[in-house]
């Protein structure tokens, strides 16, 4: 894979520039607090449930269904806020979601049967905010969809996101074992609820929602992405569908990573370094998403995808034959390199695939998919961390890995960008579409 490291006067401008956009600050800094749910809340609901049930699998089980709620009412939140805008779909979903994360843990402390837990887990996770997607969806409005700068807001949000994923679970881990078991879901729930309700009073960065734009305009720019045919979904977009496949296997490394780590420490009598493992796996994401903002690919986003689930697949092959901190520690922080490159070029695809109007849309499918494999992976991990250890949790990010691999292999045509309607446009419909790459 060849790169150029970007000077003063390369084509994409750099970090400094893309956070001097102006009222950039204002929706990015509320923003980062309200993303906080989908790092914290996971590991919080596994620390909590298993201190209180003795059972992996029963916490693994219950953040299971929190992350298969989510994945199936985020797409419909993205839809929604679409349509009608950020703000209303927001205030409703912070406060059900600081309600429902309540009852979740109160249901815990006292014991309740674990069906109660499961229909407490299914509101949690349906109103899990989608602020990633909706930063996102922020960026294109400030800067504008054919601006330079748009590759550079990719990786910052990739960036972003894995940061979170750094001060996340250690912040949950030190406070569960510090605190109280549950005072990790407790300071996600305050972190939801007042970054949400700051990032939703922002309506002057929010996009403009498709019910109040004009509906001839809306079906022009739809037709011409989409070879001449309107649609109101992402997800028959093809690519839409292949990505979503893929990024199911990045879950599986989050929900694998997150449970097996926990139970490897909990087997070396120190529980205290499975945030400071899951830490260094997250930081090497994040250092692999600010290389990837402060370089000039030559290669396109879909061989950038390609290599980065290779990389994956590879290092997660060894993590069942690792039983030391230090090489767990170094294997996990390769992983985590391969992730941010993987995640960014998936993004990018997206804004290429679909129009403006269901981007929000197809970026919560993808979060969506992440949140999906990562529910099947605590389940499946804290099923086999309960039986045979933590080393046979750690199978688990490798078989997902290895099948979303697979799948973009055999359907990488589907990641291309058609151009026929804007080429047709240009009295030009006889040339063939062209690939990403």
């Amino acid at each position: 894979m060849s790169y150029t490291v970007k000077s003063a006067a390369d084509a994409r401008p750099g970090y400094g520039r893309l956070l001097r956009t102006p009222s950039a600050w204002t929706f990015l800094l509320p923003g980062f607090a309200a993303r906080q749910p989908f790092a914290m809340l996971t590991i919080g609901i596994v620390l909590l449930v298993e201190h209180t049930s003795g059972s992996y699998g029963t916490a693994g089980a219950v953040a299971a269904v929190t992350g298969v709620s989510m994945a199936l009412f985020a797409p419909q939140s993205g839809k929604l806020a679409d349509r009608y805008g950020q703000r209303a779909v927001l205030v409703p979903g912070v406060l059900a979601h600081t309600v429902s994360v309540l009852a979740l843990l109160t249901l815990a402390l006292a014991g309740a049967p674990l069906w109660a837990l499961f229909l407490a887990a299914v509101p949690t996770g349906a109103s899990v905010p989608q602020i990633g997607p909706m930063v996102r969806a922020r960026w294109t409005t400030a800067l504008g969809e054919t601006s330079p700068l748009m590759p550079t807001a990719a990786a910052f949000e990739s960036v972003t996101d894995e940061f979170t994923f750094v001060i996340g679970p250690v912040l949950t881990t030190a406070l569960c074992a510090g605190v109280h078991p549950a005072a990790g879901l407790i300071a996600e729930a305050a972190l939801t609820l007042a970054g949400g309700l700051l990032f939703a009073a922002r309506r002057g960065t929010q996009p403009q929602p498709s019910r109040g734009r004009t509906a001839g305009a809306a079906r022009g720019r739809a037709a011409a992405t989409t070879g001449g045919r309107t649609r109101t979904s992402a997800l028959p977009v093809p690519g839409v569908r292949v990505l979503a496949v893929a990024f199911l296997g990045i879950g599986s490394v989050f929900g694998g990573m997150q449970v097996s780590l926990t139970a490897f420490a909990e087997e070396i009598g120190e529980p205290g370094v499975n945030g400071v493992l899951y830490g260094i796996f997250a930081a090497g994401n994040m250092l692999a998403g600010i290389v990837c903002g402060a370089v000039a690919w030559k290669t396109g986003p879909r061989g950038r995808l390609l290599a980065g689930y290779t990389g994956l697949t590879l290092f997660a092959s060894a993590l069942w034959a690792v039983h030391s901190v230090p090489l767990l520690a170094g294997l996990g922080l390769l992983i985590g390199l391969c992730i941010a490159p993987a995640l960014i070029s998936g993004y990018t695809l997206v804004e290429r695939l679909v129009p403006a109007e269901g981007r929000t849309e197809a970026f919560t499918w993808l979060t969506g998919a992440v949140a999906l494999g990562q529910a099947a992976a605590v389940t499946v991990a804290g099923q086999l961390a309960d039986t045979h250890g933590a080393s046979a949790g750690f199978v688990v990010p490798l078989a997902g890995t290895a099948l979303a691999l697979i799948t973009l292999f055999v359907l990488r045509s589907r990641l291309t960008v058609k151009t026929t309607g804007l080429v047709a446009a240009r009295g030009m419909s006889h040339r063939e579409p062209v690939a990403v790459d």
